[in-house]
């Protein structure tokens, strides 16, 4: 019988082009397959936790970092004060260490957002690029469901939509931004209004045309993390080969649904990030208080119940994003500045006591000689919280905190004593701890 256009043909594997560049962009981290340490008991008394053990000998995922999305076609650039707001790592700043842009359709539009990235690039941030449609060429339409207009890629222009990619890797490149990844299709899922890509049409993707691509791949950048989008990626030797970034959004995710064991089982060599949220709506100012701070506990989550590398916020500058319209940062904002500040590329996760209470979240990282602590406490009442370093050494601590009426404020330094401090957490705040 005559094959459909839409049955996978079977094909040569292309060498992977792209592994020379790589190599000369540094070695992918080899993930750490270890359960989590269960937490310490919870106290009975509302006021005071259990001790929050951190134990900085623990290693589990290196961290990439925190960033945003800019967009300009859609709602126009970042200022240059913006910029440095954005991508700046001081007091008042984000303190963003990665940047996602899209990959426009039209070359003409490629460097749309190469003034944002370029800024980022010079204050130490890395960038990365997804497409939301290939160029319209490429493009058929088909009936899916309800939808008579959906979108998809010609079989037929799989090579073609790869050297395009690579063309924007390239462009990039040439302009002073060289790109960490490029996604291969935004949301293939979700794609009501722009190209779908049914999980076996990733595949084939990558097993036979992704390898020309001169960065690492991501994929798939499902819209809710299901897990039926990224599986057969894991399952497929070929195309997990020509894959480096497993990419996923966390609209809606159910928390349950954040550990991925299938990714701990074959994901060797290769990284987990979280490339695109907003949380917990689109709606809402995000200056609404305490309501920011399910911010901090989403990141809390995405870091220790995921163990995801990355976590990108949607739009940087929105009225529910991390910085306001006026050039500001909100609320959400300093609850992502308390991990983007502190928490930097190549630091890494280490053990620590996740729930020292129900409302209480701790995580914690290692890197530049000092382990950074980052706690968020949803309850009403003040926590005094004890904390203590196993196999390692705590000398002095210095900390910052965001309440309803301060943003990642400076706080007196802490007493050390045993191998550890006590703190007094504020009811629904957020506090970062750097021990030294």
């Amino acid at each position: 019988m005559t094959q459909s256009r839409n049955e996978p043909a079977s094909g040569e594997h292309r060498t992977p082009s792209r592994r020379t560049v790589l190599a000369t962009m540094g070695a992918l981290p080899i993930l750490t397959a270890a359960a989590s340490a269960s937490g310490a008991a919870e106290a009975d008394a509302a006021t005071i936790a259990a001790t929050a053990v951190i134990d900085p000998s623990a290693r589990r995922q290196t961290i990439r970092g925190f960033g945003g999305m800019t967009h300009s076609a859609w709602i126009g650039d970042l200022t240059a004060a913006q910029r440095d707001t954005a991508f700046g790592n001081g007091d008042g700043r984000l303190g963003f260490s990665l940047l996602r842009i899209p990959v426009p359709e039209d070359r003409s539009a490629w460097s749309r957002d190469l003034a944002t990235a370029k800024r980022a690039v010079e204050l130490g941030a890395t960038v990365i690029a997804s497409p939301w449609n290939p160029p319209a060429t490429m493009v058929e339409t088909f009936v899916r469901g309800s939808q008579t207009d959906a979108k998809r890629l010609r079989y037929t222009m799989y090579a073609a939509y790869a050297a395009h990619l690579n063309d924007f890797t390239v462009f990039m490149r040439q302009n002073g931004v060289n790109l960490y990844g490029i996604s291969v299709q935004n949301e293939p899922d979700y794609a009501h209004d722009w190209t779908w890509w049914t999980p076996a049409e990733m595949v084939r993707f990558l097993r036979e045309n992704a390898g020309v691509i001169s960065t690492r791949v991501i994929a798939p950048e499902s819209f809710q993390y299901l897990k039926n989008a990224s599986d057969p990626i894991l399952n497929d030797p070929v195309a997990l080969a020509n894959t480096d970034i497993v990419g996923a959004h966390l609209y809606g995710t159910p928390f349950g649904n954040l550990p991925y064991p299938l990714f701990k089982q074959k994901g060797a060599g290769k990284e987990l990030w979280m490339t695109e949220v907003y949380h917990p709506n689109s709606t809402d100012s995000a200056d609404l208080w305490p309501q920011a701070l399910d911010v901090g506990e989403h990141i809390h989550r995405a870091m220790v119940d995921a163990e995801f590398q990355a976590y990108i916020w949607w739009y940087i500058r929105r009225g529910y994003g991390p910085m306001r319209e006026d050039g500001r940062i909100s609320k959400r904002g300093a609850a992502m500045a308390h991990f983007a500040r502190f928490v930097r590329p190549g630091h890494t996760r280490v053990e620590a006591t996740a729930k020292p209470l129900p409302d209480v979240y701790v995580s914690a990282y290692r890197g530049d000689n000092s382990t950074v602590a980052v706690v968020v406490n949803k309850s009403a009442s003040a926590v005094s919280q004890r904390f203590t370093l196993a196999n390692g050494t705590a000398a002095g601590v210095a900390s910052w905190l965001t309440d309803a009426s301060r943003n990642v404020a400076p706080q007196a330094a802490t007493a050390v004593s045993n191998n550890g401090f006590t703190a007094t957490l504020p009811g629904r705040s957020m506090t970062t701890f750097v021990i030294r």
